[in-house]
């Protein structure tokens, strides 16, 4: 039978939102084929495995947190700055907190690859990817920073969301304001 990838994708952003608001123990095929509105063993139609589901959201966290080609085409055609560097933080951040339940799941996958070797190999292929396409992006847009200034970024950005999603230490600063402050430090 042949799948149908947007029924693929509706069973694997309902899997995102299963993730974010019950946590990794309440990530099963039965959970998600309800959050879906889909017949009971839809999802293991699609994703065979807890395994393959796992697999299956880490792609979807990818393509539903990717920058759009316009923002990138724009940010191409720029001048090389701090405030095109912090524009391209900004979007990231932004990326990150409009789609809550995605970033919420990205969290959990995280914290469960801390106790599952498997999720550990895939979520840090997909990261290593994606850090790697950043340190790409920034170098060829002539953005300043090297590798270690977009690592520490991405340490900075990791714990900004975590502190936005959550419980936030300072509520009254603009989420603008941090990121701000991060490249005035970050970059030399």
């Amino acid at each position: 039978m042949a799948k149908n990838e947007t029924r693929r994708r509706l069973i694997a952003d309902a899997g995102l939102t299963v993730l974010a608001t019950e946590g990794s123990r309440g990530l099963t095929h039965r959970a998600v084929d309800l959050v879906a509105g889909v017949p009971v063993g839809t999802t293991s139609n699609y994703f065979r495995s807890r395994d393959a589901l796992v697999e299956g959201l880490v792609e979807r966290i990818g393509e539903r947190l990717a920058p759009s080609e316009d923002d990138l085409v724009r940010r191409s055609s720029e001048a090389p700055s701090r405030e095109l560097f912090a524009d391209y933080i900004r979007d990231i951040v932004r990326r990150l907190t409009d789609d809550r339940d995605v970033t919420l799941a990205l969290f959990e996958l995280r914290l469960e690859s801390s106790r599952r070797p498997e999720v550990a190999a895939l979520l840090g292929a997909w990261q290593r990817a994606g850090f790697d396409g950043d340190v790409e992006f920034n170098s060829s847009a002539g953005l300043p920073g090297g590798r270690r200034e977009i690592a520490l970024f991405h340490y900075a950005i990791d714990g900004l969301m975590l502190d936005r999603l959550t419980t936030p230490i300072d509520p009254e600063t603009s989420t603008d304001d941090i990121v701000d402050d991060l490249v005035a430090g970050l970059l030399p």
